[in-house]
């Protein structure tokens, strides 16, 4: 006999469902974990003798306390979408005078480059665009799609973090801002995506299905690397958004109508590899819709209405003819074959687990850091005694 299948249940409240991850549970309304998890950090955020925007404009100041007789006050990254261009917009009308860096790792779409360069221009600020050395990052990409892991942004998002932070030590910048925010990116599915800051589990897929090759130019922070930025330079990223009453639609007009900035049509689409990865890799291999929780994210935060995001979610992921194109530029631009591609997309999936990963050094810190703490708190008692 065959075994009965687990019956498919799908959160009354947003349009996760049992089937988009094993790590998810209902209430008695039938409301899923991701959405009441939200609900909870909304809370914890808000959860502050000040208002969030009281808090935002005392780490402004302290940004332009800190920078008075620099070039810089802060570092902001920039990769042309929504949030990014919103968070420039915003420094801007704080007065701030941020490095902006922007991470080019072969894939960017024209649109992106010439938003990026309009906005820059338009606001008067510094571009630092750092380029991948193209042979490098690609192998490092055929090996993750060769291993079968999930999270291929895992490299770009490393790469960037890297950079920043170098540049934070170059120039003496104590605060990085970023474009992360609850209102649209609070929900995301267990095994959906990795841990952007583990070196160990890059060098390790790398050696077990690159080409062999060493690393020589990549930029990453492995563990003591990381450990000693934490320790030392005591950078603080700023999730801006977060103190803002951030809404997706209105930033889209302020941008357009403030700096020029033209839409891509889907979120992370700037970069021709993501939107690729987002509307054909992640579905076709991994069973994974990102629209479930982009749209979650915005009925959460009530900037859409279930019905509406159900609505969208019933559109089609892609236009058929754009597909092939896109397909072929980017199996051109990988050097593979059809046979080859089609042999990495049925071929097994692993998660990132599987490999090694600096999750163990980094609870063994945190875990003698609260013993350190422990140990001086009953000191200090001691001594008041």
């Amino acid at each position: 006999m065959q075994a009965e299948q687990p019956i498919q249940q799908t959160c009354t409240h947003c349009l996760l469902s049992s089937a988009d991850t094993e790590v998810i549970s209902f209430n008695n309304d039938g409301v899923c974990s991701y959405c009441t998890g939200y609900e909870q950090t909304i809370r914890a955020f808000n959860k502050h003798a000040d208002a969030p925007e009281v808090r935002l404009n005392r780490m402004v100041s302290d940004m332009k306390a800190k920078g008075q007789g620099q070039r810089y006050d802060c570092i902001l990254g920039l990769s042309g979408g929504t949030d990014s261009t919103y968070l420039a917009w915003w420094a801007h009308q704080q007065g701030l005078r941020p490095l902006v860096v922007h991470m080019d790792n072969g894939w960017n779409s024209e649109l992106a480059v010439k938003n990026i360069e309009n906005i820059c221009t338009r606001l008067g600020w510094d571009l630092h665009t750092h380029v991948i050395d193209w042979e490098e990052f690609r192998e490092l990409q055929l090996a993750y799609l060769r291993a079968g892991v999930i999270d291929i942004e895992v490299l770009t998002d490393h790469a960037i973090y890297a950079v920043i932070y170098r540049l934070a030590r170059k120039y003496n910048i104590k605060y990085t801002l970023n474009g992360f925010n609850y209102a649209t990116e609070a929900i995301m599915p267990k095994g959906w995506t990795y841990n952007k800051r583990d070196y160990e589990n890059i060098r390790d897929i790398y050696k077990k299905y690159g080409s062999g090759k060493k690393l020589k130019t990549y930029p990453h922070l492995g563990f003591s690397g990381a450990l000693w930025y934490h320790l030392f330079l005591k950078i603080e990223n700023v999730n801006v958004l977060n103190y803002l009453p951030y809404n997706k639609e209105e930033a889209k007009k302020i941008i357009t109508a403030e700096l020029g900035w033209r839409d891509y049509g889907g979120k992370h689409f700037e970069s021709v590899f993501t939107k690729f990865y987002q509307i054909y890799i992640l579905p076709g291999k991994f069973g994974v819709d990102k629209r479930k929780c982009h749209l979650s994210n915005l009925i959460c935060s009530g900037q859409i209405t279930r019905e509406q995001a159900l609505e969208e979610l019933k559109m089609p992921l892609y236009d058929e003819a754009e597909l092939r194109d896109e397909k072929q530029f980017v199996l051109k631009k990988f050097g593979l074959s059809e046979t080859e591609f089609d042999a990495i997309m049925n071929g097994p999936v692993r998660k990132h687990e599987a490999f090694k990963t600096d999750k163990v050094l980094w609870q063994r810190y945190f875990k003698f850091i609260g013993l350190l703490n422990g140990c001086l708190k009953a000191i200090g008692l001691r001594r008041k005694s």
